[in-house]
């Protein structure tokens, strides 16, 4: 048996792509999304209808051209979602404009616009994720919106002080990244192993695995932004596991035996102290995390970059 058929008797698979073409060749449960791997997924002339199909609603629903963007971005993340779940049997993960990442009130506001337009379509709403990056004040947008039954992945995640919010927040899902992690260490010098079990990645999200299920918390880990398939072989037994086409297709070709590196009865053996989770703790215990700080900022900005250029090519065309 492949080792990608094997990892599935441990974890739920997620295809990491917005690429919903690729996604039926391996038969992931879930998929998630975010602006980049859309941005990438419109490069594809097959998926032209649409943005076409997202420009039509758009101009339909409003005359102020700024509104028309807005709905038209909107519409295009929901009609990728769409298509991805005629291919996946589980959930699919929408991100929210990481613009509004320090926006509570805001961030909500454009969660419930967005399963709104999926109720439009017809599709179930609880096969959807709303993915919000792990600010403090996206997590706290996220408590609100579990509160009132939307579904939440919490995502750029980083540290154990993201992780441990975001599971008191009852949030359903987070995902701690493990390439980003490692892109880190090895920009500043920091790698001492290349064992893929001292991986810093890997690392962090076992820790975060082990705290979450030592303390009986229902928030599923899904580990994301694998840079190889050591790091992916490491979290085996992990809840899920969000992995690149690239990737799955590496997996998918390997023969060989694994075995579930990560299981919960080990994570209860642990004595892990429970940290008291405010705002003044979260705020310090990330700035006191340089990696962590510095790697959440970074993804915002980037996916406000590839949001923006997402807009410029809808823009051109409305």
């Amino acid at each position: 048996m492949n080792k990608l058929n094997q990892l599935k008797k441990y974890t739920t698979i997620v295809a990491d792509t917005g690429d919903f073409e690729s996604i039926s060749i391996y038969k992931p449960t879930d998929s998630t999304t975010n602006p980049s791997l859309i941005l990438k997924a419109t490069t594809n002339p097959s998926y032209q209808s649409l943005i076409e199909d997202a420009i039509v609603f758009s101009k339909n629903s409003s005359l102020d051209k700024q509104t028309q963007l807005e709905n038209a971005l909107d519409k295009l993340l929901v009609n990728f979602g769409k298509e991805i779940l005629k291919v996946v049997p589980g959930r699919v993960s929408i991100e929210v404009d990481a613009r509004l990442s320090f926006d509570t009130e805001g961030t909500v506001k454009k969660a419930k616009k967005i399963i709104d337009l999926f109720k439009q379509e017809n599709i179930d709403t609880n096969k959807i994720l709303i993915k919000i990056a792990a600010t403090w004040e996206g997590i706290q947008a996220a408590k609100q919106l579990e509160k009132e039954g939307i579904s939440c992945n919490i995502t750029l995640l980083f540290s154990l002080v993201q992780a441990a919010a975001a599971a008191e927040a009852n949030t359903t899902l987070i995902s701690p990244f493990v390439g980003r992690i490692l892109d880190w260490y090895a920009k500043n010098n920091l790698i001492q192993s290349k064992e893929p079990k001292d991986d810093p990645g890997v690392i962090s999200v076992k820790n975060i695995y082990n705290y979450l299920k030592n303390h009986d918390y229902k928030t599923q880990i899904m580990g994301a932004s694998f840079r190889n398939i050591e790091e992916i072989l490491e979290l085996s037994g992990l809840d899920l596991l969000t992995i690149s086409p690239n990737l799955l297709e590496q997996l998918n070709k390997q023969i060989g035996q694994i075995e579930p590196k990560l299981k919960k009865e080990n994570a209860k053996k642990e004595n892990l102290t429970k940290i008291k989770i405010d705002e003044k703790t979260f705020r310090l215990m990330l700035n006191e995390n340089q990696m962590a700080t510095e790697k959440l900022s970074d993804g915002i900005r980037l996916f406000i970059k590839d949001i923006i250029k997402l807009e410029e090519k809808i823009l051109a065309q409305l």
